[in-house]
């Protein structure tokens, strides 16, 4: 066993000490040490309640014979960390999440791991760390939120709550009614109800094969999430046991398998930020490229709250991530002979999955469009590519041409579309928010919720190298790469340029010429940091472009 190394032998005795001091016994050293990594902490409320799904956890352990040892992992709540200086500490805490739990599990030489993570950074830092260490590990996650349902019985969530601040700022909602929404949005613990960016990674977790079939839909409230969680920690003994590790369930095909299910879920466009760092951590490289062939053959099965008005409860009920699989294996579109944490192939887990609900989870033969949520989009404003959710895109705005109004920040984007400068028609470009630039790369789901909220969903787009929350509907194009900061052509977008979006074809094009392009950039000048010290400044000299997974190298 790994805890061999500091449990074994004369040469450690000085070791065990320290563990006779944890209080632990002989005979709980002499079964394998499995590190519980909880995520729980009383400032997010997709994480309040990990403290009891870690204790559900370590009692399958101790059922399954093994010595459960709890160690915390960091989160941020995005939406709390929303709109201000915050945000800029979202995205970076992935790669602190991965390193610090590196330290932990080396410094202490554990078994196994059981991760339980939950919201947006957590989930894919944790599943770094799992494929950079390599050793037997499963995940457990805390679960989604319940949706919320308004004083007349509409059923709301985070994202309506964004929308709302813009509908109060367009005069179309009282203080009454925002207050509505702000007390019933988020009516219980859990990652928010939607298909956001939490949820989205929860269920590719399931789906890449690292966790047990409900991971990704099983609501947090629900006692069904505690017996998930001891579930989940009875099956890290026979991972352990089996020596079933990380690297033989997230194969190259385990991550084929895990866009097609983000296809048809129609997840957050941070996936495509998350599964290409995940996978480098794994020895496998994807590149944004192969997310439109994907998408090209993957049809669209889940319209979930912000694409529609189903919530991650609806799913759960329906059959969850294994029932979307089970519809899209009916054409192939999965290699089922992926290994999984269950110790058993893909399609022994399916074989007796059943689509419940066709309403929630549409059949193959009637999708809600033949390719998949996602799509990537190419052209001279971003050679290397940027991503849209184009499965919640107003059909009016799959196409899209337009003025561009260019701001610098955030901040100057959201203070104009408050003063209703923002007319239809209009390309809203929100630039040096990227990877560096930001630097962390902000999301922008506040200009996109006043957007939406004010009536301009359906006739104005917005394009950044920053990135939108999984809440963010409508023409919102992100992660335009090379990004501002790095020289990128957003970079010399200048008022009033015609920009053109043709999200069916895959396209978009600053209308300028080559020439002068050439002109401008000659002219232009970087400009300073925005954050000189301190984790900021040292991640934005690290990270790599957003096309490459925000990695740090």
């Amino acid at each position: 066993m790994f805890s061999d190394q500091i449990k074994k032998g004369v040469e450690r005795t000085p070791n065990r000490s320290l563990l006779y001091a944890l209080g632990l016994t002989d005979e709980e050293l002499s079964r394998p040490i499995v590190g519980i990594v909880s995520s729980h902490n009383e400032i997010v409320p997709g994480h309040m309640h990990l403290d009891k799904i870690a204790e559900a956890v370590k009692a399958g352990v101790r059922a399954a014979g093994g010595t459960p040892i709890m160690f915390p992992a960091i989160a941020v709540c995005d939406g709390i960390a929303m709109g201000h200086v915050g945000m800029k500490y979202s995205l970076v805490t992935r790669d602190l999440i991965a390193d610090s739990t590196e330290a932990m599990v080396m410094a202490h030489q554990f078994d196994g791991l059981v991760m339980i993570p939950n919201c947006d950074k957590n989930v894919p830092g944790l599943l770094m760390a799992a494929a950079r260490l390599n050793i037997p590990t499963i995940f457990c996650s805390g679960g989604p939120m319940l949706a919320g349902r308004l004083e007349d019985g509409r059923r709301t969530c985070l994202s309506h709550m964004f929308e709302a601040v813009g509908a109060y700022h367009a005069g179309k909602l009282d203080e009454t009614g925002v207050a509505d929404y702000t007390e019933n949005a988020c009516p219980s613990c859990g990652s928010c109800s939607g298909m956001y960016t939490a949820n989205s990674m929860n269920c590719l977790t399931e789906a890449i094969g690292m966790a047990l079939a409900g991971n990704g839909t099983v609501p947090a409230p629900y006692s069904a999430r505690i017996r998930l969680a001891k579930r989940a920690g009875m099956q890290i003994m026979e991972l352990i046991h089996k020596n079933i590790r990380p690297r033989d369930i997230m194969t190259e095909a385990a991550f084929h398998n895990a866009e097609t299910v983000d296809m048809a879920l129609g997840c957050s466009t941070n996936t495509m930020l998350h599964l290409p760092a995940i996978a480098h951590e794994a020895g496998v490289e994807i590149s944004l490229d192969m997310s439109n062939a994907i998408s090209a053959k993957t049809p669209n099965l889940c319209h979930l709250a912000p694409a529609g008005d189903t919530f991650m409860e609806d799913l759960d009920r329906a059959g969850g991530v294994a029932a979307v699989m089970k519809e899209l294996c009916k054409q192939n579109l999965l290699n089922t002979s992926v290994m999984t944490v269950t110790g058993k192939t893909l399609a022994e887990n399916l074989a007796q999955v059943t689509n419940r609900d066709t309403n929630i989870i549409r059949p193959l033969e009637n999708p809600y469009s033949k390719s998949g949520g996602i799509a990537v989009l190419k052209g001279n404003l971003a050679p290397d590519g940027c991503v849209v959710k184009q499965s919640a895109v107003a059909p009016e705005m799959m196409r899209h041409e337009g003025p561009a109004r260019v701001f610098d920040s955030e901040e100057d984007a959201i203070g104009a579309i408050y003063a209703g400068e923002i007319k239809a028609g209009d390309v809203v470009v929100i630039r040096y928010e990227g990877p560096k630039g930001g630097p962390g790369m902000r999301e922008m789901l506040n200009p996109t919720s006043a957007i939406c909220g004010m009536g301009l969903g359906e006739s104005v787009a917005l394009i950044t190298d920053g990135r939108f929350s999984g809440a963010t509907r409508g023409a919102s194009i992100g992660h335009v790469s090379p990004e501002a900061a790095a020289g990128g052509n957003i970079a010399l977008v200048e008022e009033g340029d015609i920009i053109a979006i043709d999200i069916t074809a895959c396209k978009i094009e600053l209308k300028v010429s080559d020439e002068e392009l050439a002109a401008r950039r000659a002219a232009w000048v970087c400009p300073a940091p925005k954050v000189t010290t301190g984790y900021l400044a040292r991640y934005a000299k690290l990270v790599s472009s957003a096309d490459k997974g925000a990695i740090l190298n």
